[in-house]
């Protein structure tokens, strides 16, 4: 079934012309302008379908599409009446139900948010590459393992071909085990393998490749372990994304991470507000100086708020979370970050751990810079690294070489608003429990 969108910058006629051209069509929804118009009677009387008008077009188009089994909107508007930020807020409510949006030389077609898993879901998803998702799938998965049996189902771009099962609750996860997995020519940085080191849980791990302006993949094996996880006997099943794209299976609940130091047209304009509308929570991650400032950090909130008025919303920072000893080591630290961020958390770290930072890098995901890097450390006990990008096949590897010790590093989400976000995730969990 189709619906149009039409304006009064057409005449009658012409739109009448348009849509026996299409064909399929349903009813059409007025969506302002006079210019070609007597009035909407005219427009009501003289078109042959149902037209629907309100104040507010995008809650008409709404109800419209929840009413009618609608498969496509066709836009035959124009400017002035709409401009491209409308037209992305259309798409963004459009593909929240699924259905397509076309216009003259575009079209949004978004895949099917399919109810596939058999248990309780939450989803967590970004609104891009390195907010800090995996750190906050991460705690919220060792937050819930306190009261619940759960399973995480990751989609990386290193992912494996067929889905791979890591069981982080039963075997502890060496530098040596991620090294020989790398050998084998697997990316031991993917994101099950740190998932399931941070947080000592079984992980599901699936590839895709290629994202969307949505969100949606281009190719993934997400289905093949929802399948699995179906058959296992766990309690609840955390289906993380993967930089700004996420599955196409529908979770009972969202957990939306935004990173305050994004621009602010990247969170509310595109597909930002599809994504911050999903959510039932949105975490702002990284809500401090060097990354954002206070003014900002209000403006993204701000932004937030007028998507989705009904999340509830935390405001955290990280810090560093070491996997293993390293009291009084002098410390070589490597991040994905940006140079200010890590040096940062070396302070941190120095003043927290009583350690010496002897040497920093911000290259773990370039990897030609990165060897650079590791060239210049001297006089290390111990290499402190996140599980990402070239932490194994580089770093680890040139490490052990060189018998040194290797300490991986998660990044723990702390609230500086006052909140508790691990008992808001609890919350989220009650809520899933109730029949």
């Amino acid at each position: 079934m189709r619906v149009v969108l039409i304006d009064g910058e057409h005449y009658v006629d012409v739109n009448k012309w348009a849509i026996k051209k299409l064909g399929n069509v349903c009813c059409a929804i007025f969506i302002g302008g006079t210019e070609k118009i007597g009035d909407f009677k005219e427009v009501e009387r003289k078109l042959g379908v149902p037209v629907y008008f309100g104040e507010n077009y995008l809650r008409v188009i709404e109800e419209i599409v929840q009413r009618y089994a609608v498969e496509e909107v066709v836009d035959l508007s124009d400017e002035p009446i709409v401009n491209y930020e409308d037209r992305f807020r259309i798409a963004n409510l459009l593909m929240k139900y699924g259905v397509t949006y076309r216009g003259a030389d575009f079209e949004f077609k978004p895949k099917k948010m399919r109810k596939l898993l058999n248990k309780p879901s939450i989803a967590i998803i970004g609104t891009g590459k390195r907010v800090g998702k995996t750190a906050i799938s991460g705690f919220v998965a060792r937050t819930l393992k306190e009261v619940c049996d759960l399973v995480i189902i990751t989609m990386g771009r290193g992912g494996p071909e067929k889905p791979e099962i890591v069981e982080g609750d039963k075997f502890e996860i060496t530098p040596e085990f991620l090294l020989k997995i790398a050998e084998k020519g697997k990316h031991a940085s993917s994101d099950h393998f740190e998932d399931a080191l941070t947080s000592r849980v079984l992980t599901i791990g699936c590839r895709r490749c290629g994202g969307g302006m949505a969100g949606f993949s281009f190719f993934d094996i997400v289905e093949e372990g929802v399948k699995i996880a179906n058959k296992l006997d766990k309690d609840l099943v955390i289906l993380e994304g993967s930089g700004a794209t996420f599955p196409a299976v529908k979770a009972d609940k969202y957990i939306t991470v935004v990173g305050a130091n994004q621009k602010l047209e990247f969170i509310r304009g595109y597909f930002g507000p599809f994504r911050i509308g999903l959510a039932d929570l949105v975490v702002v991650t990284m809500a401090e100086e060097p990354m954002a400032s206070e003014e900002k950090v209000s403006k993204v909130k701000k932004a937030i708020r007028e998507i989705n008025p009904n999340a509830g919303i935390h405001t955290t920072i990280f810090r560093p979370r070491p996997l293993g000893d390293i009291k009084g080591k002098r410390i070589a630290l490597i991040m994905t970050a940006q140079k200010e961020a890590v040096e940062k958390v070396a302070k941190y770290l120095e003043e927290t751990y009583n350690v010496e930072i002897v040497g920093t890098s911000s290259h773990l995901a370039n990897r030609p810079k990165l060897r650079e890097d590791l060239k210049r450390f001297k006089n290390y006990d111990a290499v402190l690294v996140e599980l990402k990008a070239a932490a194994v096949d580089v770093v680890t590897k040139e490490a052990l070489n060189q018998g040194k010790e290797i300490v991986y590093m998660d990044n723990e989400p702390i609230n500086v608003d006052g909140k508790d976000l691990g008992k808001a995730v609890i919350r989220l969990w009650e809520e899933l429990k109730q029949p």
